[in-house]
């Protein structure tokens, strides 16, 4: 990987989201650093544009955001009357019907679905501020990396609203249902310390080595084939889904498919 995704031409750039592409690994990068990279429904686009523009050849999605927060969730021009200029109020949608309300709910939440897709492998690198949205963004990938300084918290409750950018499910299967409830009807904190404790992070660095340990994860998970690491990956997703004996079948067929594979034999 190049040393820093800004050497690199970005594929897209625009609405706080930045897409850089380096052989195997693509980088999406939230730009609005000045805002603590807060949300909106043009960035929610952005991403979901990014997803979209991932050729064949990316394995590793790592995502990140610059400056001192990684997103501290939804912009708050949001909760105003007026809303964002050009996109329906909170209180226009509440006034709708209930199919446009919904068709609106899950275009946003396809900034949030494409991340966890089983050709690649996605990782969030997080600093400081990753609340509300900010939380579920990071909920969104696969893997987790920290910094010491991170403040994981779903605001969503306190407001009044629910977390419904898919980060209940991803949540849930982390840290449980007991905590997970906890965590959403509290609104507080949950720092570096128990983050990796509970299972929401995979490792936690120092803020100063979070890119470069983003970077290492990356590397490592290339390494080995690809075909390989797919087929592990939707074996994993499924598992809680699917009963003991289940599993054993679907392990069997998995591995027949590499074993022809690997003898040349595969379709």
């Amino acid at each position: 990987m190049a040393s820093s995704d800004t050497e690199l031409a970005p594929v897209l750039d625009k609405d706080g989201v930045r897409l850089t592409i380096d052989e195997a690994v693509a980088t999406v990068t939230l730009t609005n650093p000045a805002k603590r990279n807060a949300q909106s429904p043009a960035l929610w686009r952005a991403l979901a544009e990014a997803g979209q523009l991932l050729p064949g050849s990316v394995r590793v999605v790592v995502l990140r955001g610059e400056g001192k927060s990684f997103s501290a969730g939804l912009d708050r021009q949001a909760f105003t009357p007026e809303g964002f200029e050009g996109e329906p109020s909170f209180i226009d949608l509440a006034r709708g019907e209930d199919g446009v309300l919904d068709a609106t709910i899950a275009e946003y939440q396809e900034a949030f679905t494409w991340w966890r897709r089983s050709d690649i492998v996605s990782i969030a690198a997080v600093q400081g501020h990753a609340i509300g949205a900010g939380f579920q963004l990071a909920l969104a990938c696969d893997l987790r990396i920290v910094a010491d300084d991170v403040q994981f918290a779903m605001r969503e409750t306190s407001l009044g609203l629910v977390p419904d950018l898919t980060g209940t499910h991803p949540l849930v299967g982390l840290v449980g249902y007991a905590r997970a409830l906890e965590i959403c009807a509290t609104g507080r904190f949950v720092h570096a310390d128990e983050a990796e404790r509970v299972g929401l992070a995979n490792l936690v660095v120092p803020a100063d080595q979070l890119v470069a340990a983003a970077k290492d994860l990356a590397a490592a998970l290339i390494s080995a084939p690809r075909d390989a690491v797919i087929e592990t990956k939707a074996l994993l997703q499924g598992a809680t889904g699917r009963s003991y004996e289940d599993q054993r079948v679907a392990e069997r067929a998995a591995q027949g498919r590499r074993l022809r594979d690997l003898a040349g034999l595969g379709d």
